[in-house]
């Protein structure tokens, strides 16, 4: 019988030292970042209701939630997203708050992702929620406190930017189940062609199929617009790119010097639960996304409060991996100031020293050894400049 007592679940890790202070430095810099930009913080229970993420759209594959039960036998999950159980505590305990609210979160969701090798189960995320706004003006604050966010980690960053609307307008003419559509869409998110191709094919030869089988090609800079408008001819679409390529070159003039925008039209993830624009941010050196979000004007109507709603989320556990891959972790490593020997007899006098130094904004560990020696060897070891000897009154 296997034991399991050493070792942590799949899709989880201890964070040790370096790694600790890494997430640390990284959660600090956003809720600055978030904080500055005038958003609050809240914080929802890591146990959910199933019904949360039951509603009438099924945003969550139950299969991708763990699962338990309370005391009553009513099931629960582990929240896998944190913007749903954000969405509830608006239609109830923020009901009657004045909008637009400007929400901002720092906690840990969790995914069952079986097929994925190297996954993360549990993963560490900040967001912001800006709810009570349908303005343009409502896409381009989050657009811009999600390339603060890029910037803040001082490498070559993508921000990418797409748009729902054109994806549902298109599979919504032709004959397919919401099966067939969800396959759609997963293979266009994953610009499979040959898959997309021959799936579509057997729906015809309509111009709504050979618009969804150009979909995924169309990306890149400004010159997207043009070409999207010439192989998706229809005008309702065609609205839907002018409004994007207005958020697309406003949003291009934020951007800073490490930063690049593109537009992508294959960008088709969660299409219930996103009504118009989506984001997606890239770091160097990283395939994954750092950062995903978009607006979801219909989500909180399913909780009874229908009003709408923008916002991106950062997966700190992919921040982290990039900055141990392009930068120092040895620059996250704790090293303490000082270190306090107490002669015999003078460890209370020691444990004081210690406290007056830390006061002063040192950090300070006592020293656990019976000889002097046995301490400046573990100084050397742990790059502690200072030793501090109580009774003799030496400073080294």
């Amino acid at each position: 019988m296997k034991r399991y007592d050493l070792l942590t679940p799949e899709g989880t890790k201890d964070l040790l030292f370096e790694e600790s202070m890494l997430h640390r430095s990284i959660k600090n810099t956003l809720d600055s970042i978030f904080r500055k930009s005038g958003y609050s913080e809240v914080i929802t229970p890591a146990l959910e209701f199933f019904d949360v993420f039951s509603l009438n759209s099924n945003y969550f594959p139950q299969e991708n939630m763990y699962k338990l039960t309370d005391s009553k036998g009513r099931l629960m999950v582990l929240r896998p997203d944190s913007t749903m159980p954000i969405a509830r505590m608006t239609a109830t305990r923020l009901k009657d708050a004045t909008l637009p609210l400007r929400l901002y979160y720092n906690q840990k969701v969790y995914r069952s992702e079986p097929a994925l090798k190297g996954r993360s189960d549990e993963i560490s995320q900040m967001g912001i929620e800006l709810i009570g706004s349908s303005m343009k003006m409502a896409d381009l604050e989050v657009c811009s406190c999600a390339i603060d966010t890029l910037e803040a980690w001082g490498m070559k960053y993508t921000l990418e930017i797409g748009h729902i609307g054109i994806f549902k307008e298109l599979v919504n003419k032709i004959d397919a189940d919401d099966n067939q559509k969800e396959e759609i869409r997963k293979l266009i998110e994953k610009k499979n062609f040959p898959a997309l191709n021959d799936m579509l094919d057997s729906f015809g030869n309509s111009p709504a199929v050979q618009s969804l089988k150009k979909l995924p090609s169309l990306f890149g800079g400004e010159e997207v617009f043009e070409k999207a408008k010439k192989a998706i001819p229809d005008e309702k679409i065609r609205f839907i790119l002018d409004d994007l390529k207005s958020i697309y070159n406003d949003v291009s003039a934020l951007c800073g010097k490490e930063g690049q925008v593109t537009v992508d039209l294959g960008l088709v993830n969660k299409t219930d639960y996103y009504t118009g624009i989506i984001i997606k941010g890239y770091l160097q050196g990283h395939g994954a996304k750092v950062i995903s979000g978009g607006r979801y004007d219909r989500l909180i109507s399913e909780f009874g409060y229908d009003v709408p709603a923008v916002g991106f989320a950062v997966d700190v556990n992919s921040v982290a991996k990039v900055i141990a891959k392009n930068g120092d972790i040895n620059s996250y490593k704790p090293v303490s100031d000082v270190i306090v020997y107490s002669a015999p007899g003078n460890e209370v006098k020691g444990i004081k020293t210690a406290n007056k130094l830390r006061a002063k904004g040192d950090v300070v560990e006592n020293a656990l050894f019976e000889t002097l020696d046995a301490v400046r060897e573990y100084a050397r070891e742990k790059r502690i400049a200072k030793i501090v000897v109580v009774e003799e009154d030496i400073n080294e």
